[in-house]
């Protein structure tokens, strides 16, 4: 089929010379609709808005990494925008054949809107719409994990629900990803404690706290609110709902805390729990860094100090593979996310720490409290557990990153918490709230590739979403908080309601 396109930027300048008057109409009206809202946007007719469209259309689904779109910076930074990447960075979609990634058995046809969101003064935050021709009446608005593109969730998630009707939109938190650096650089974050390479995060730049991540997750729903409108000649979607992973699963949290008018409900996927009292993210990432190299020199003794300094921060237990490199389960964290991930934290939320020289292995969160703004900081973006909409968080119980109970189950407490606080409980009907742990789940999915034991989080995410938009829309009972057994599956008769008894099973 041939794809057909029209290309405008909303900042004055005339239509490309389209090759379809008729493409160009749907294309026009669609833009039109947004007014001075986006910048730099490009619309495309696709015959497959799904990741088969990559092959099936002139014009991709998900953009090649690195390569400069209209918006980005010319030259664009190595790193800066990396879309093929990012949708596969917590999946296992690198497998021959792929085991975790959604199957793809319509092709589904449509608009895809790619732009900047024109407030921005930086020009970095960009939006991502897609809508389906065969469009159910209804929305969902992803939240993006770390510092990715809004083309992260575009295997987990968009290939999903497109193939359902839904509308699908997604955003990047307002910043582009990062740029390689060098150790002289003030915001220079080193990929490990064993890595001369270093890199410089676009979210530790001026204008970039992360108390906008909340702001851009309502904006994107807004921007899809009025896309919609110019697409289908009719008014606002009749649901919306939030999905996302990780930082995105903590956007989806604020969504469904401060913007129930948008949203009608939420999954959040390994979300970020944020609270200015310990623990957290900078009291729980400085004892794996710390204890890490001990451990490994044991070798691997799980009897040894540093084994137990490290379960003792939170973390599930290790898995030891002798047919990998590195061997450890945690070994993979602490040379991919451990150290890099508090460096960024650190740099944005404590500035003033001397991140290589006093060091993050050693980082006191609370010692710092009396002498830097960490703790305002930390509190100005908090998860307040206040929920005015459905939601469904879903986490694996060896997630090595943020580690089950300080942030899904915290996160959980915090929610209960608010119910208790609110007037007229517990008589008085609260929005629902659900906690899916999947036994052996961790954060990264594709670990799963070297370490068997673990399960994967995508399909239970999934079937959470399903079960969220019957009990909105069917007022179906959502099954109850429980342990879902290694090899099970989300259900009504759980055999361990609540959490699970073990972190792990071999």
């Amino acid at each position: 089929m041939v794809l057909r396109r029209c290309t405008t930027l909303l900042a004055g300048l005339a239509l490309l010379v389209p090759i379809s008057a008729g493409a160009a109409t749907r294309c026009e009206q669609v833009l039109q609709a947004f007014g001075n809202q986006l910048a730099d946007a490009t619309c495309y007719e696709k015959s497959d808005l799904t990741t088969n469209g990559d092959v099936t259309d002139t014009h991709p689904t998900t953009p090649l990494d690195n390569v400069w779109q209209p918006g980005l910076p010319l030259p664009l930074p190595l790193l800066a925008f990396t879309p093929r990447t990012d949708r596969a960075i917590l999946i296992n979609a690198v497998v021959t054949p792929p085991e975790d990634k959604t199957p793809i058995t319509m092709a589904v046809s449509g608009m895809q809107i790619n732009a900047r969101i024109a407030s921005d003064p930086t020009g970095q935050a960009r939006f991502l719409l897609r809508l389906p021709d065969n469009w159910n009446g209804r929305l969902v608005v992803a939240g993006a994990p770390s510092q990715r593109s809004e083309f992260t969730n575009d295997y987990g998630w968009s290939d999903y629900v497109l193939q359902k009707g839904y509308a699908f939109a997604s955003q990047n938190k307002g910043v582009l990803n990062a740029m390689l650096t060098t150790s002289a650089d003030p915001l220079g974050c080193r990929l490990n404690p064993l890595s001369g390479t270093y890199v410089h995060f676009y979210d530790n730049d001026p204008g970039k706290p992360f108390t906008q991540w909340a702001q851009y997750m309502i904006d994107a729903a807004n921007l899809a609110r009025t896309g919609i409108k110019g697409a289908y000649k009719g008014g606002p979607p009749r649901y919306t709902y939030a999905v996302g992973t990780s930082n995105g699963g903590y956007q989806v949290r604020r969504a469904v805390e401060l913007a129930p008018k948008l949203f009608d409900g939420g999954v959040d996927w390994e979300g970020t729990y944020v609270d200015e009292a310990a623990p957290n993210i900078l009291t729980d990432l400085p004892p794996g860094v710390l204890n890490f190299p001990d451990y490994l020199a044991s070798p691997y003794d799980p009897n040894s100090t540093a084994a137990k300094n490290i379960r003792g921060a939170g973390y599930p237990p290790d898995i030891v593979n002798n047919a990998v490199i590195p061997a450890s389960f945690w070994g993979h964290y602490y040379n991919s996310y451990w150290e890099v991930t508090m460096c960024q934290w650190q740099k944005r939320l404590d500035p003033t720490y001397d991140t290589y020289g006093s060091g993050l292995s050693t980082y006191n969160y609370v010692g710092r409290l009396p002498f830097s703004d960490v703790g305002e900081n930390l509190a100005a973006f908090a998860t307040t557990g206040l929920i005015q909409a459905p939601l469904i968080t879903v986490a694996g119980t060896m997630d090595a990153l943020l580690p089950i109970d300080h942030h899904a189950r915290a996160y959980a407490r915090a929610v209960q918490a608010g119910f208790e606080q609110q007037p007229g409980y517990p008589n008085r009907p609260m929005p629902a709230y659900r906690l899916y742990e999947v036994q052996n789940g961790n954060h990264i999915e594709n670990y799963k590739a070297f370490y068997p034991q673990l399960e994967y989080i995508l399909p239970h995410a999934q079937h959470a979403f399903d079960l969220l938009v019957a009990s909105v829309e069917q007022s179906a009972p959502l099954p109850p908080d429980q342990c879902i057994l290694r090899g099970g599956a989300i259900t009504g008769t759980p055999s361990q309601p609540g959490h699970c008894a073990n972190l792990f099973v071999p």
